[in-house]
């Protein structure tokens, strides 16, 4: 068996009828203008899909998914609720339209039907444009009606969906956490990163007349309201190197971020847990105690093993990242 180190993944681009041709705010390097090497906009950017290819060390060229299941608990750690399957799914998103309206099942309605889990997930805002906006839950008055279901679902129907839910604009560094169980649509505009539970069960309930499949019945089934979604108010601690923000501590993953301009020691929350990290700005070097070191720059993905719960940073200018791991 191959020895177990941190790795850098290689990105999958994902095209979208919803996304771009321009990706140049994270990857200056790639177009997906026509003649390009896309043949349609790009909606998602696919850090640690099962299908990401490690670029460094002896793992080289393998997927992801295949290293999770060879490796088990020394790569995801205990806090994983399943050995064989990475439990992180992080992705850049690039809407240059509205993405449908849609809702994910939480754990229990997603194991009623024969999967792992559910889909909880959070998005931290990159970049917005003027009035970009993310749909978050039903409106309360639509609530306070017993027979909500039945008026979304004809809403759904009349095309009127969209005035049935909470609107909420978005600018740069926000942090939205979406539970499991909300209805929810994010408009064009914004450049965001989804942190996410390894799922992509999605109930489409409306999507403004494009030809893909709608799932009704199972969505309406999987609302849950109150649903808790919204923005989360950041805890941000001044240090030595720059500053650590505590940007969401839900039940399925942590997220922080970090402005790193000096050398630093991080410390992780927990020893139970893979890492995943993803450059925003700038570049630095990442010293592992175990021995070896990542070169980690904007746009890139290092995924460090449960094991290692600290690693040494020397930036070569100002290095911002995000941090992922779960509770």
């Amino acid at each position: 068996m191959p020895t177990l180190q941190p790795f850098l993944l290689l990105p999958e681009f994902v095209e979208r009828p919803w996304g771009t041709r321009d990706l140049s705010l994270i990857y200056p390097h790639k177009t997906a203008r026509r003649g390009g090497e896309f043949e349609q906009p790009v909606g998602e950017v696919w850090l640690t899909g099962d299908m990401c290819r490690v670029s460094t060390g002896p793992l080289a060229g393998r997927m992801l998914g295949e290293i999770a299941r060879e490796f088990g608990r020394l790569l995801v750690g205990e806090a994983a609720n399943a050995a064989d399957e990475f439990p992180l799914l992080l992705k850049f998103l690039f809407p240059c339209e509205k993405l449908s309206v849609q809702v994910h099942p939480d754990d229990a309605t997603a194991e009623k039907q024969g999967h792992r889990h559910g889909k909880s997930e959070c998005w931290y805002v990159i970049a917005a444009g003027n009035g970009s906006q993310v749909a978050l839950g039903l409106k309360q008055e639509v609530l306070t009606q017993g027979t909500w279901r039945e008026e979304v679902r004809a809403a759904i129907q009349n095309g009127r969906l969209e005035s049935l839910l909470n609107w909420l604009e978005l600018h740069a560094g926000d942090l939205v956490n979406v539970p499991a169980g909300t209805v929810h649509s994010i408009g064009p505009g914004p450049v965001l990163l989804e942190v996410q539970q390894n799922s992509d069960i999605t109930y489409r309930l409306y999507d403004y007349g494009r030809p893909r499949e709608l799932h009704v019945t199972q969505g309406l089934a999987a609302i849950k309201e109150p649903c808790g979604a919204g923005k989360v108010e950041r805890r941000t601690q001044t240090e030595t190197y720059g500053n650590r923000a505590w940007l969401n501590q839900a039940r399925h993953f942590l997220v922080e971020k970090f402005v790193v301009k000096s050398e630093a020691k991080i410390e992780a929350l927990t020893e139970k847990s893979v890492k995943v990290l993803v450059g925003l700005e700038g570049c630095g070097i990442i010293d592992f105690p175990t021995g070896g070191s990542l070169t980690l720059a904007k746009g890139e993905v290092a995924v460090i093993p449960a094991a290692i719960s600290g690693y040494k940073i020397r930036p070569q200018w100002a290095l911002e990242y995000m941090s992922a791991s779960l509770p």
